[in-house]
């Protein structure tokens, strides 16, 4: 606080008054300065080199980054440019893009942090992938074995028809339906067998890219742990 000192009570009546008007001024003088530092000074340097400073933003460096100070002078902040609505949309757009591309880095981290806890070395990634073809491979021997039975079947259904030969429409009803039933029953084998032949081939593939990926993360894991 600004108060009068007992220095002062020793002056004429005009002295004392002069030098409490000096004094109050020197006060609010001091007070308006403390106010502004609070509120943030601003500082640019515009287009000419000029070093402006303000207790406001800075008109004159609309088009340039400005920095508002504390009390103690440090960096509270820095302001951008004022940009017009074309380049204020571009960079928003330009500021998705960057984000969704650090979440694509931090995705892919995550994917690779979960890869290595599911296979930490290459034998427990060749033991699920052998499991992954082995229950491929039983349906396969499962839809081969039908198509033997479908086979045999279908000889049989054949040869019993073979004796209606002279005359097709005398077969009983029965005997043909059977010898279609068996038909169709091949054709679906043979596409679910087709359908697990892409499967074992997808299998494989998706293996193989892992293996690509899981050898790099566990040289590099080899490497980190070895600087420690």
């Amino acid at each position: 606080m600004c108060l009068p000192t007992d220095s002062g009570m020793g002056l004429t009546k005009g002295k004392h008054l002069s030098h409490w008007v000096r004094l109050a001024g020197a006060c609010l003088a001091s007070a308006l300065v403390s106010q502004t530092w609070a509120q943030g000074i601003y500082t640019c340097v515009d287009r000419h080199g000029r070093r402006i400073t303000a207790d406001r933003p800075i008109a004159e460096c609309s088009d340039r980054e400005q920095r508002e100070l504390s009390s103690t002078g440090t960096v509270r902040r820095s302001i951008g440019p004022m940009l017009s609505d074309v380049e204020r949309e571009e960079l928003e757009a330009r500021k998705r893009k960057e984000a969704e591309e650090r979440e694509k880095i931090q995705e892919q981290r995550r994917r690779e942090r979960a890869l290595l806890a599911r296979y930490p070395d290459r034998a427990s990634h060749d033991t699920e992938r052998a499991a992954a073809l082995e229950v491929v491979e039983e349906l396969m021997a499962g839809a081969d074995k039908r198509l033997a039975e479908l086979a045999v079947q279908r000889e049989k259904a054949q040869k019993e028809l073979d004796v209606y030969k002279r005359n097709p429409s005398s077969a009983p009803f029965s005997l043909r339906r059977k010898l279609t039933e068996v038909e169709e029953d091949v054709k679906l084998q043979e596409r679910f067998l087709a359908k697990q032949v892409q499967e074992k081939h997808r299998i494989q593939q998706r293996f193989n890219q892992e293996l690509e990926q899981l050898l790099s993360l566990w040289a590099a894991q080899k490497a980190a742990e070895g600087s420690r």
